[in-house]
């Protein structure tokens, strides 16, 4: 039997016309590759075009890289959850590339060390060992980050042209896709990279340019009036408003995006690889300045797809919406990431439907094919050079480094198969960027404008920053005991549908436990936004998990609770018995576990430097 969301995907306008729009973008996008071969023989080369790439074709290559297929695709997936409030990181994201542009800050200190990646700068600054450290968080965090990429460029392929989705069609577009993409990365490098970023940066911008416009205005569009309308109906002010009261942003994720605007400038190694590209000074500058307008626009525009998307299914799309947004508690929703594709499938005419894909491939290949360069470059230029003082020819370190692009390739499609956590894409992408960026943080601005940095310091933040990953959904299901607040497992002694009785947890006796406890509480739990264990009250939101007496486990949303007694909504997993154990935990959000590790690393990275400083800062201090 037919799946609705097989039905779904089914209903698009992909025809035989658009297979061959796509099937020849591709085959002129591995041509590249087998031409700039030639231009590839040296690692400066075939990582950073020589260093000379000039403006406009820099704007394109850190626009076309950073504006991929999985911009696209999570950008659109918080405009559809989010409505207009989602804005505010594209608005944020264009204003620090302009402050960047505007004051170099970072990229062109960094720049003038002539290093190829940020672990050489590193060993430049605090020695070889934090080089190799360094390499190892930036590729462990940047590799986690990319895992999903593959997987949502595929759903996307799924969706719009009315593959099966059910069947093994997600599978097989992923490999197709892989192969594609490591073809020409192996083969040219950045060479070939910079200049199918160039092709793909103009087709991606006018497709998604026109795709934008349909969508609105075209024969089967949602309207303007009726964009405003529906968001304000279903979402209310939480839909324009980021720190709203009912939205799910608030003022401390603006704060996380701030930084992430930092960072996705000047400290993420693919967009500084491309800086590190620029011609001149002066022209990395014009690079991040213009680059800035883009930066915004590439948010923003699939921003208003995805709220685009969100209209069509509450007001045009009964199916859908039964997917998407089912009224029944019971219905599990579809990934909402199908939901842009399919839109785009059942609005847009053949033809064009075909370019817009195209484009789409083209966002996905741009940003794969300079993160698989990347990351291949770090561990081999930062990790395994290292290892051997240096002594590695070009030609080794360039057939290490294509072969590492292979083995990267092979992870991402196992992971994409096999993580199944719950976040959004973007909320996902920023808190395993974090287990890099935010002790590279420390050892950039510290290094570069504060002559005490040492490199004591540097690896403590440098393993400090892995604390980031507390952030993640499934990491928090595994060590929810130890977050703060959290409920350990208490014996379930009775159950009614939805509802289990726990055995009872009270506040201490003890006038001074309690007063210490009410200290803990204020003090540590509550920037946590943890009730008191004792307050059976406020379990709502609360994360429960339940473990049956067999070892299986399940977790759901409490929806109530009062006493000793937690209700959720329905039991994913299996119905709770007497006997089997409940803990509760409330899930920190990724911004706050983001903000927190920054702060940490900052502050471990500077008490670090002034208890243990370099030797030379030793010397200097004593004359």
């Amino acid at each position: 039997m037919e799946s609705a969301l097989t039905n779904a995907t089914s209903q698009t306008n992909f025809g035989t016309i658009d297979w061959v729009i796509v099937a020849v973008y591709l085959l002129l996008s591995v041509s590249i590759a087998f031409f700039v071969k030639r231009y590839a023989g040296n690692m400066t080369n075939f990582v950073s075009a020589g260093r000379a790439v000039g403006t406009w074709l820099g704007v394109a290559t850190l626009t076309g890289t950073e504006m991929g297929l999985i911009t696209v695709m999570y950008s659109a997936q918080k405009g559809f959850t989010a409505g207009f409030a989602a804005f505010h990181i594209g608005v944020i994201a264009g204003v620090v590339a302009l402050l960047i542009g505007l004051t170099g800050f970072i990229v062109v200190r960094l720049r003038e060390h002539k290093v190829l990646t940020i672990p050489e700068y590193y060993e430049k600054r605090y020695g070889r060992r934090t080089r190799i450290l360094g390499g190892v968080m930036l590729a462990f965090g940047g590799l986690l980050n990319m895992g999903l990429f593959l997987k949502v460029g595929a759903m996307f392929i799924v969706g719009i042209t009315g593959m099966d989705p059910d069947g093994n069609a997600l599978k097989v577009v992923m490999v197709v896709l892989l192969a594609l993409v490591l073809v020409y990365t192996v083969i040219g490098g950045m060479i070939s990279v910079v200049i199918t970023d160039y092709i793909q940066f103009v087709i991606l911008s006018v497709g998604i340019l026109v795709a934008g416009w349909l969508a609105i205005f075209g024969e089967q569009g949602v309207g303007w009036d009726n964009l405003f309308e529906t968001v304000r109906t279903h979402k209310g002010e939480a839909g324009f408003n980021p720190v709203a009261a009912e939205s799910s942003f608030g003022f401390e994720y603006v704060a996380w995006m701030f930084f992430l605007g930092i960072v996705n400038c000047a400290l993420w190694p693919t967009a500084v690889a491309r800086a590190l590209a620029m011609e001149s000074t002066a022209s990395l500058k014009r690079q991040y300045t213009w680059s800035s307008i883009s930066f915004a626009i590439r948010m923003i525009i699939p921003n208003l797809l995805g709220v685009c998307a969100f209209v069509f299914v509450m007001t045009k799309a009964p199916d859908l919406q039964q997917l998407f947004s089912p009224a029944d508690a019971d219905v599990e929703a579809v990934d909402n990431l199908y939901a842009m594709p399919i839109f785009l499938g059942r609005i847009l005419p053949a033809g064009l439907i075909g370019l817009i894909t195209a484009a789409m491939i083209a966002a996905f290949m741009s940003t794969h094919d300079g993160y698989l360069l990347c990351w291949s470059t770090v561990i081999t230029q930062d990790i395994i050079a290292p290892l051997f003082k240096e002594r590695l020819d070009n030609p080794t370190r360039i057939k290490i480094t294509r072969i590492l692009i292979v083995l990267i390739g092979l992870y991402i499609l196992y992971w994409g198969l096999f993580y199944t956590g719950e976040e959004d894409i973007w909320d996902y992408m920023a808190v395993t960027g974090a287990i890099y960026f935010t002790g590279a943080f420390s050892l950039l601005f510290g290094g570069l404008y504060w002559h005490r940095a040492s490199s004591t310091g540097a690896v403590l933040a440098l393993l400090v920053g892995v604390t980031a990953v507390f952030g993640l959904g499934p990491v928090q299901d595994y060590v929810h005991t130890y977050i703060p607040g959290s409920i350990a497992e208490r014996n379930i002694t009775a159950t009614d549908d939805e509802t289990i009785e726990f055995e009872a947890f009270n506040e201490p006796d003890e006038m001074e436990e309690s007063v210490f406890r009410d200290m803990v509480v204020d003090f540590v739990m509550t920037p946590f936004e943890q009730a008191k264990p004792w307050n059976r009250n406020g379990l709502e939101g609360w994360t429960a998990v339940v473990r049956g007496q067999t070892g299986q486990e399940q977790k759901v949303e409490v929806a109530s609770s009062w006493a000793d007694e937690a209700t959720a909504s329905a039991w994913p997993g299996f119905e709770p018995q007497v006997g089997d154990t409940v803990s509760f935990y409330k899930p920190l959000s990724g911004a706050r576990v983001g903000l927190m590790t920054i702060g940490f690393t900052l502050f471990v990275f500077i008490l670090g430097s002034l208890i243990f400083p370099d030797r030379k800062q030793k010397e200097a201090a004593n004359e």
